[in-house]
């Protein structure tokens, strides 16, 4: 009885208590109107709600505030002063044309500031001051045309800033003063026409960077000096960007490096040789033909190389030679028909490869890819045939051990006409020596001098289209024995061809040359010869005296505008004195004058 005496006296002022506290929870909790509310998340959800101005009523204790999808235009000064507590602020896709000073004043809690897609064109000095805990700041897809000094000075803890999709034409040197803990910055689709060196060097702790859409041809050297922490570099789709000095790179220490949608036509090899760090490098989507032998070998670390959708036809033996990490390499949606073995410092470090999309050429040069097929990971995307046409479109994975012998064969380069080939001729005539060869693959011909030197397409001795040695205007030093050697992957063949060439008489002056091209000289004029002798003047009388006459007339124009400027400029300055008189005191013909000497005085007429 006691028992349910004392319950009865005790339940009824708890349940009281207990519905007071729920009472101001939910008066606390009272949402602003046309906004949604999550007590439990501390979240307020004003999204797509039509407002044109900042809600009343938040409750002073909510951690996420979401406002974007509105007609919000500006921020007034301390316009969220109350929320301290709040974490999270979304202003993005609103009309915010204008920010006052110290709008965010009072978030001294808030880490995340989304004013992405608005129609911001200028970020005043101030209004970023109080947002000292702030670590990610998003202000893309707006028209922000410049960044002042010290717009972030106060956002020391900043670690995120996204600046892509602006107009920007200008970043003042000390913009990003005080950012000391940025680690990433994104600066998209602006109209920078040169690096801001200057102002990117004050970000020392920057660990990433990303640089898109910009209209640079030439990156200059030493664009990114100081930034020593900085690993991860992207320069992405500059159409204009052809060209990296030398020294473009130099004092980063980066991991990861892609430059692509750009106009490279080369891999920079003299900007990439300082990035000993270096573990992936993306290149793709440049108009990149050949990667040559042995450049690479400087990036010992490197593992992955990526230069996909480019006009990629060949890579040269040894490209990768050095490269002992190196397991990636993906160079699909190019032109070429084949990859050697001796292209890698070892196959057997390989993991990845990406072959598809290449008109490929299936034979012994390719036999080594075929064997690894299911070792090889080709990121399921099978390598193709094109030739020969009996397997063509057949990809990799569809042959058997016992086709690999008939299909993926090659015949050994062999020089078709084996006729001796010698020529005697007279100095300053043009020989034509003949090398013509067969295999398959075609065989490359390479024609070699007497002293074992490899001759190019381009000189007076040079190699021509059809494989044939061409000896322009011969000279004595010009004889010896030539080689000719066809070669291709299965192996190769040579021939020697002889020259001799027989000076000119002492009487007459043979060819001489400049350079790569020449100059004959003529036979000397004999007496009776009719022949003017050269005039020893650049130019004939009638020119001289045509210059002459120009030149007097142009002095006596400049004469007479002189003359035309002082009487004007005489005019202007009143009544002019044509008389000056002067009084002096004679010089003592003793020496020194004294007092009581006599004066002088003289009259000039001024002209």
């Amino acid at each position: 009885m006691f028992v349910e005496l004392f319950t009865q006296q005790w339940v009824w002022p708890v349940l009281l208590l207990w519905g007071l506290s729920v009472s101001a929870t939910n008066l606390s909790w009272s949402c602003p109107q046309r906004c949604s509310c999550h007590q439990e998340m501390l979240e307020v959800n004003c999204s797509s709600k039509h407002l044109s101005t900042v809600p009343e009523g938040i409750p002073t204790d909510s951690k996420r505030l979401d406002l974007s999808f509105n007609r919000l235009k500006t921020l007034g000064r301390r316009q969220f002063h109350g929320l301290s507590k709040l974490l999270e602020l979304d202003l993005s896709d609103n009309i915010i044309s204008m920010i006052e000073v110290e709008a965010f004043q009072g978030l001294q809690s808030l880490r995340l500031l989304n004013i992405k897609s608005n129609r911001l064109k200028i970020i005043p000095v101030g209004v970023f001051s109080g947002l000292s805990n702030l670590r990610s700041l998003d202000i893309s897809e707006n028209e922000i045309l410049v960044f002042l000094d010290y717009t972030f000075r106060d956002m020391g803890k900043l670690q995120q800033l996204d600046a892509g999709e602006n107009d920007l034409v200008f970043i003042s040197q000390r913009a990003f003063v005080g950012l000391q803990s940025l680690q990433e910055l994104n600066v998209d689709r602006s109209n920078l026409t040169s690096i801001p060196s200057e102002a990117l060097s004050q970000l020392q702790n920057l660990v990433r960077l990303r640089l898109r859409r910009l209209t640079i041809s030439v990156l200059p050297n030493n664009s990114f000096r100081r930034l020593h922490q900085l690993r991860s570099l992207q320069i992405l789709q500059w159409s204009s960007l052809e060209t990296l000095n030398s020294n473009s790179l130099i004092g980063l220490n980066l991991t990861s490096l892609t430059i692509s949608y750009c106009n490279l036509s080369a891999i920079p090899y003299a900007a990439l040789r300082h990035l000993t760090y270096l573990r992936y490098l993306d290149l793709s989507y440049n108009p990149i033909t050949s990667v040559q032998g042995g450049l690479l070998g400087e990036l010992l670390r490197l593992q992955e190389l990526h230069l996909v959708g480019g006009n990629l036809l060949h890579i040269q033996p040894g490209a990768f030679r050095g490269l002992s990490h190196f397991h990636l390499l993906n160079v699909s949606a190019n032109r070429l028909s084949t990859l050697e073995e001796s292209a890698f410092h070892s196959v057997g470090n390989l993991q990845t490869l990406r072959l598809d999309a290449n008109p490929l050429a299936c034979d012994c040069r390719l036999l080594w890819v075929v064997r690894r097929r299911r070792r090889l990971d080709f990121d399921g995307r099978q390598p193709t045939c094109w030739v020969p046409g009996q397997v063509r479109k057949r990809e990799f994975r569809d042959f058997t051990e016992s086709e690999l012998p008939t299909v993926f064969t090659c015949r050994p380069a062999r020089i078709v006409d084996r006729k001796p080939q010698e020529a005697q001729v007279e100095e300053g005539s043009t020989v034509l020596f003949e090398c013509k060869a067969d295999g398959y693959p075609s065989p490359s011909i390479i024609w070699f001098s007497p002293q074992q030197t490899p001759f190019s397409s381009m000189g007076r001795i040079r190699v021509l289209a059809n494989g044939s040695l061409e000896v322009r205007y011969a000279q004595v030093q010009d004889n010896g024995a030539y080689l000719c050697m066809a070669i291709n992957a299965a192996g190769n063949d040579s021939i020697s061809v002889a020259l001799q060439v027989r000076g000119l008489p002492r009487n007459r002056t043979a060819p001489y040359f400049l350079d790569e091209s020449w100059i004959e000289t003529s036979y000397p004029p004999s007496t009776n010869s009719t022949a003017q002798m050269p005039n020893p003047y650049p130019f004939d009388a009638k020119t001289l005296i045509i210059a002459t006459t120009m030149g007097f007339l142009s002095f006596l124009s400049s004469v007479a505008i002189c003359f035309v400027f002082m009487f004007f400029w005489s005019q202007s300055k009143g009544q002019i004195k044509h008389t000056a008189t002067i009084d002096f005191v004679p010089r003592s013909s003793v020496g020194g004058g004294g007092d009581g000497g006599d004066t002088g005085r003289f009259t000039m007429k001024l002209i």
